[in-house]
């Protein structure tokens, strides 16, 4: 009996030491949960961003409101009828 529990008690500090100090112990495990975490978080960030991106594009695509828009604030452009006066400080 008595070498029997001498058996289980070293094959239950080696088990033990496998997953406290072996490979995929659960210190890894837990640093691969952090960075999970954090690729999901970066991803979400990622998602919307992209999301609002083809959300202008659809809006460029279909009207001409948008391009407009975005003509004169980013090209400067203006109409035919239009007159342009510029302001300096």
């Amino acid at each position: 009996m008595r070498p029997l529990f001498i058996i289980l008690i070293v094959s239950l500090v080696v088990l033990q030491h496998k997953l406290w100090l072996g490979d995929g112990n659960l210190i890894q495990w837990q640093n691969l949960e952090k960075k999970l975490a954090a690729h999901e978080q970066e991803n979400n960030k990622l998602a919307t961003r992209n999301r609002a991106l083809e959300a202008d594009i659809r809006e460029l695509k279909s009207g001409e409101q948008a391009l407009e828009e975005q003509a004169r604030y980013e090209l400067g452009m203006v109409k035919g009828t239009e007159v342009y006066y510029q302001f300096v400080d």
